[in-house]
């Protein structure tokens, strides 16, 4: 699997690959530049479909806690399937 992919020149570092939940193809036709602030972005799937959620480091000014990295495991557990595919893309800083 290819760790890192570059989407209109912003890279992401392909931190975790949950139960084969990354697609680089999908992954690139969803991540819109909405998500090109966001420290991280998390790709799960529900009913064959990618959803995206952005996540930022805890120290980020911008960071609330429903979207903290640290509460990662909590939004899995609460707002996905029990046990769905997903990954987690870090943005890498350059």
């Amino acid at each position: 699997m290819e760790k890192i992919v570059n989407i209109e020149n912003i890279k992401y570092e392909i931190i975790k690959d949950y139960r084969n939940g990354y697609n680089k193809d999908e992954f690139i036709n969803k991540c819109t530049d909405y998500f090109f602030d966001f420290d991280y972005v998390v790709g799960d799937w529900a009913y064959d479909k990618l959803r995206l959620k952005g996540f930022y480091n805890d120290d980020n000014k911008k960071s609330k806690n429903y979207n903290k990295i640290s509460n990662l495991d909590k939004y899995l557990r609460e707002k996905c399937a029990y046990e769905c595919r997903y990954f987690v893309a870090k943005r890498i800083n350059i």
